[in-house]
């Protein structure tokens, strides 16, 4: 929904009601992850997308109802062998999409939401989208976990449902996954009967490149392109400039084990976070490695060199204690086999290694490989 968030709080704000179709559940090669939304707005306008192009078409159809009769849907997509007019996925994947009206009444707290994300506030929206009790489908919660006053507002219809999914959705809103959790009907944890979607809009995951180089330039344009808070981070002032680093939220000038240390420290990086160390000089990458692979939770680090670079720094990190398992955690030399020269390829290869192993990928050629092409996590 975040990328349609701009559009649907215009109409909101004007009184409008929008139809929100929203991908809650994928299966195979499904196109658009869980949380791509779609919508129609009141002078029918379409904006956002579920699937690509695939069942755009039908959605539209099913929205314009569901504004009409204010009864949400779920709906499953997917391929028709039977005939070969029925709306489908043509890639072979099957998606769920859940179909809401909203207005001021039937969601009144986005206003709130909206400022929360615009902000980096962590905030979770829980929609009942299955339930027996058809007067329960479309019921949230939304969840603030830094607000002390008031951690959650709104009712799934039980205090055992509210506790039960507002537990869980903390959880996915601290990995940043949006998700559908199924409970029994009354928030049970066994059984079945209540499906529940969470949106977690969590901050921005950050890319922390170390080394004020061409590399961490071009590094820094994709990672913003990627969705990253980006800092870039040299003990350098001369070369740790704003006007060389455009495209970074943050320059730091700064010991990048210092900053490092600090900024763990401060709770400012967790299992999301991804760090390429570019400056291949020992006195500056050793001493943050020794930090960075000694961290419990980072989702990536890889350090720039040759072979020859790489197998010294090896030595070095031995020396300062660090053993087999954390140096297994450190990607060097940094990227994926591209055969990349220029640093916008370098950064292409880093880029494609940090999502091949967030989601599972080989990185091998697709028209070579066997399987399905989209993977579930690594």
């Amino acid at each position: 929904m975040r990328e349609v968030l701009p559009e649907l709080l215009a109409w909101w704000r004007a009184g409008e009601s929008v139809a929100v179709g929203s991908v809650v559940a994928t299966f195979q090669s499904a196109p658009r992850p869980p949380g791509a939304s779609m919508l129609v707005g009141p002078g029918g306008e379409a904006v956002g997308s579920v699937s690509g192009g695939c069942v755009e078409g039908a959605v539209y159809e099913l929205g314009a109802h569901v504004v009409e009769t204010g009864q949400p849907v779920l709906q499953r997509y997917g391929v028709s062998d039977d005939d070969a007019f029925a709306v489908g996925l043509t890639c072979g994947g099957v998606l769920d999409v859940f179909v809401e009206k909203v207005d001021r009444s039937s969601f009144p707290e986005l206003g709130a939401v909206a400022d929360d994300v615009a902000n980096d506030r962590p905030v979770a929206v829980a929609t009942v989208i299955a339930h027996p009790d058809p007067e329960r489908v479309g019921r949230r919660i939304v969840l603030r976990p830094q607000d002390a006053a008031q951690p959650r507002s709104g009712s799934l219809g039980s205090a055992r449902a509210d506790d039960a999914v507002a537990d869980d959705a903390i959880g996915l809103l601290a990995a940043g996954h949006n998700a559908t959790l199924t409970y029994g009907r009354d928030g049970q944890r066994r059984g079945e009967g209540m499906q529940v979607f969470v949106w977690a809009f969590a901050p921005a995951p950050r890319m922390l490149v170390f080394g004020a180089i061409d590399f961490a330039a071009a590094v820094a344009r994709i990672g913003r392109f990627l969705g990253y808070h980006v800092t870039v981070c040299d003990a350098r002032p001369v070369f740790a400039t704003t006007a060389r680093f455009p495209s970074a939220d943050e320059v730091v000038v700064d010991w990048p084990h210092r900053y490092l240390s600090a900024e763990a420290e401060a709770g400012r990086v967790d299992a999301r976070t991804v760090l390429c160390v570019l400056t291949h000089d020992p006195k500056f990458d050793v001493p943050l490695l020794e930090v960075a692979l000694r961290l419990p939770k980072l989702a990536y680090v890889g350090a720039m060199g040759s072979r020859r670079t790489h197998d010294a720094r090896l030595t070095r990190l031995r020396e300062a204690g660090l053993g087999d398992a954390e140096l297994d955690r450190l990607c060097s030399p940094i990227g994926l086999d591209l055969g990349a020269r220029t640093p916008e390829e370098t950064a292409v290869s880093i880029a494609a290694e940090i999502i091949a192993l967030q989601w599972g990928g080989g990185g091998e050629r697709l028209g070579q490989a066997k399987g399905p092409i989209h993977h579930h996590g690594g």
